[in-house]
């Protein structure tokens, strides 16, 4: 039984190639074999060629499918890497205690200390974000101030603001201590090429240090485009 199965395996491989390659003129593929294509071939090396043959086609088969499916994954892994954004940012990170504000009218927050930008979406020039992509996002901001004397009607305020029109403003005025601070997270459905960004409206101030404690954070939660 071994020696027919050799011989049956040897016939085929004489069948389909030579010891010199293939003849002046002739494609490489071998044409197709008449035990390949004649159904009712019985004797036994026709049928081991007809299931080598469709172990051929199948084993073709799966490695296409298998590529399909890399191709797939390995867009979705640039899909993802291109879609990731976040940053995190404060206010300044100066050793002494600095402020900023108030203004005689509204102007935007600049945040100097940079703890996380990616995807360069914040500008470090403007404070402005621009979102990448569309997307559902968090924002969060926090803002603190030190009055310096209890009485003062200053106040630790600042506009969260998407394409200039105010989302949410957490606020505390000064009363009863010298510090004052708060904060709010939202989440937001924004548009590719939004615009968010902190005011300072007028009659309010912030100060901080290296303590951070006036900080600025947005990231995408996930991608709707």
């Amino acid at each position: 039984m071994r020696a027919i199965i050799i011989l049956c395996l040897l016939e085929f491989a004489f069948a389909n190639y030579s010891w010199n390659g293939p003849s002046e003129g002739e494609d490489d593929a071998s044409p197709e074999e008449p035990c390949l294509i004649d159904h009712e071939a019985s004797c036994g090396c026709c049928m081991m060629q007809q299931k080598i043959h469709r172990m051929q086609l199948f084993f073709n088969k799966s490695l296409e499918a298998l590529e399909k499916e890399l191709d797939k994954t390995q867009n979705t892994l640039v899909n993802m890497r291109a879609s990731r954004s976040a940053f995190s940012v404060a206010l300044t990170n100066s050793d002494e205690l600095t402020c900023v504000g108030p203004y005689r009218e509204d102007h935007l927050i600049v945040y100097k200390h940079v703890f996380l930008n990616l995807g360069n979406g914040y500008d470090v020039n403007n404070g402005v974000f621009v979102a990448p992509r569309a997307g559902v996002h968090s924002l969060a901001l926090t803002v603190y101030s030190d009055a310096g004397s209890p009485g003062n009607s200053l106040a630790a305020c600042a506009s969260l603001q998407v394409n200039d029109k105010m989302v949410a403003e957490p606020r505390e005025k000064n009363a009863q201590d010298q510090e004052d601070s708060a904060s709010i997270a939202v989440a937001l459905h924004l548009k590719a090429g939004d615009k968010v960004a902190v005011n300072l409206p007028i009659g309010c101030f912030l100060c901080d240090d290296k303590s951070h404690r006036n900080t600025f954070t947005v990231f995408l939660l996930y991608a709707t485009d």
